[in-house]
């Protein structure tokens, strides 16, 4: 039968916003596992007991942003607007039908006055982290480590030119000592304290957001970024550490800082890591040996010339400290530098005539390098665990934790794109989004069915 709606927006009716919330959202189950009164303990002395305005309060406000990073919604002028009319996001908030929504301009004058570091973001993320470490879902023996790129709020088109000194690793001090103790060992002098100083090189600086990073990497978008360099446990996912930098830091970079700071702040007993080749460097390979922790790391191929002999064709001899190239001819050492890398050169007299000259070496005096990092051995035995059975398993599991956290970011969570500009506020960003996404696995793991969990 046809029939015509009415009008019946102005009918009083008697409802209880408790009933219009559907008994299976999500909201509702991250409110019977998640308690979010911590928060008020940790920023009460934040405020002015006696003066001023009456603020927002700061549980309701955090569990705002919660709701902004769990649901997509990327501006906070959206978010309130969309509180306004989501019967989920007041029941969540405690806010009745017909009570106010906060203005935008609370939370951005909160962010900047209040929460102008990454102190609380990062307290509220820990906290989170160890209800999850509490509730069993975090095993703390594999952990998968990657970096993805945010785009920066600035035109890549505007931008000034600066010298600015390349980022030191945080292991740089233990190799510049193994570099001295290495060239004692073959009876060289100390290097000059003039060419220690870190490698300086020229970089486009956004003039729009100069704490971003111009990003040139192979088969990556060009331009200023972010990277969002984030840890997930093996056993179902949690995010365990997320550390925001600027794009042009490399991965391998905080790694080994980060990966300490995990296991004194959790007191996670780390056996074993997952890593992509982007972190296959010696000295990754050589902290995580000294930390008793098993890397396995993608393949890195090696740089090549085309038309030249591979650097496995020069077979190091162990004992005599030399290379070998195809002819059998010996490449003797001769330094170390600053970088960490052993310098064996060729005898000229005996490759003058050599018939792989050509193939060998373009050297003017005919002189044949191949260099040799001071911790290639433990590199070599650190690439080696990737061919083993439990490495395999070990790395073929990155697609299903670090690298699915971050698509479910970007594709459920707005995490394509820095909300903010400056360095401290994309950290809070990063350190929010994990969050809101452990809340999520969380809240989705307590309140379903009992299944088992993964083995990793």
């Amino acid at each position: 039968m046809l029939k015509r709606q009415t009008a019946q927006q102005t009918e009083l009716e008697m409802v209880t916003i408790e009933s219009l919330v559907p008994s299976d959202h999500l909201l509702r189950k991250i409110d019977k596992v998640m308690d979010f009164s911590f928060i008020f303990d940790r920023v009460v002395g934040l405020y002015s007991e006696d003066n001023g305005r009456p603020p927002l309060d700061p549980v309701a406000m955090f569990k705002a942003l919660f709701i902004g990073y769990l649901f997509g919604i990327r501006s906070e002028r959206q978010l309130v607007r969309e509180i306004q009319v989501n019967v989920a996001y007041r029941w969540f908030l405690g806010l009745k039908l017909t009570d106010s929504v906060f203005d935008a301009s609370t939370l951005s004058q909160n962010r900047r006055r209040r929460y102008n570091d990454t102190s609380v973001a990062q307290d509220i993320f820990d906290v989170i982290v160890e209800k999850a470490i509490q509730h069993g879902l975090v095993d703390g023996t594999v952990l998968y480590t990657d970096s993805t790129h945010l785009k920066a709020n600035a035109n890549k088109n505007k931008f000034d030119k600066a010298v600015i000194a390349k980022s030191r690793s945080d292991y740089w001090d233990d190799l510049d000592a193994a570099i001295e103790e290495d060239r004692e060992a073959h009876g060289k002098r100390p290097l000059k304290e003039k060419t220690k100083e870190p490698v300086s090189k020229e970089t486009k600086i956004s003039t729009t957001d100069p704490d971003s990073g111009y990003m040139v990497r192979d088969g990556k978008p060009t331009g200023f970024f972010y990277l969002d360099h984030r840890t997930v446990d093996g056993k179902l996912g949690i995010i365990t550490d997320t550390h925001a930098t600027p794009a042009s830091i490399h991965d391998s970079i905080p790694y080994l800082e980060r990966l300490d700071r995990q296991r004194q702040r959790f007191a996670l007993d780390v056996r074993a890591v997952g890593l992509d080749a982007g972190y296959a460097t010696a000295g990754i390979a050589k902290g995580l040996d000294d930390r008793g922790i098993l890397g396995v790391t993608g393949y890195r191929r090696p740089n090549h010339r085309q038309g030249y002999l591979h650097k496995r064709d020069y077979v190091f001899d162990h004992e005599k400290n030399v290379y070998r190239c195809p002819q059998g001819r010996e490449l003797g050492y001769a330094t170390t530098d600053r970088t960490g890398y052993r310098h064996y050169k060729s005898d000229p007299a005996k490759c003058r005539n050599c018939p792989l000259l050509a193939s060998c070496t373009n050297s003017a005096n005919k002189t044949k390098i191949v260099t040799r990092h001071v911790w290639q051995d433990i590199r070599e035995k650190v690439d080696g665990y990737r061919l083993t059975p439990w490495g395999k398993l070990i790395y073929r599991r990155r697609k299903e934790t670090v690298e699915r956290s971050f698509a479910d970011a970007k594709q459920l969570h707005g995490h394509r794109y820095a909300r903010f500009r400056g360095l401290i506020a994309v950290k809070c960003q990063c350190l929010l989004a994990a969050a809101a996404q452990n809340i999520k696995k969380m809240a989705l793991a307590l309140t379903a069915a009992p299944y088992p969990l993964a083995a990793w």
